[in-house]
């Protein structure tokens, strides 16, 4: 007898948690993609996948804002427009503040990041296209959870 555990249970074991949630149209605004509640999470991983591509010049970031404490890129600002990003295109964060947005899935992120309960927001100049956030985390204190705002 063979026992097949499906994907689903594979990141979970390995990676915790999934939630996502997508931008909608990229305009000039803080919009919060993701709340912590309950406590602090370990982020264990942040890809973006563009849904409709991304072709105005722009400046794009990702922040965590704690509901105690300062708000704290987890990028740097970068441009996702002015050089096309295709629909279908993998954003990594890296894990560290002053590197940009990785393109493509080639580098191997600096992760998990600890956060406390907040929101992490993306900032957006305006632009056009959409990102669908796929985040996965573990709960590191009883009752922590992160779920799409």
């Amino acid at each position: 007898m063979s026992v097949i555990i499906a994907g689903d249970q594979l990141r979970t074991i390995n990676f915790g948690s999934r939630v996502q949630k997508s931008t909608g149209t990229l305009t000039a605004a803080t919009v919060p993609l993701f709340t912590i509640a309950g406590g602090l999470v370990a982020v264990t991983s942040l890809v973006g996948r563009v849904t409709t591509a991304v072709t105005v010049a722009n400046s794009y970031k990702l922040q965590h804002n704690p509901t105690a404490g300062t708000t704290v890129d987890l990028c740097a600002a970068t441009d996702i427009g002015t050089t096309d990003t295709a629909l279908g295109e993998i954003l990594v964060v890296n894990g560290a503040k002053a590197t940009g947005l990785v393109i493509g899935a080639l580098a191997a992120p600096n992760y998990p990041i600890v956060m406390d309960v907040g929101q992490i927001e993306h900032v957006s100049a305006g632009t056009d296209g959409v990102i669908l956030w796929a985040l996965t985390y573990v709960a590191l204190e009883n009752g922590a959870s992160v779920v799409a705002a």
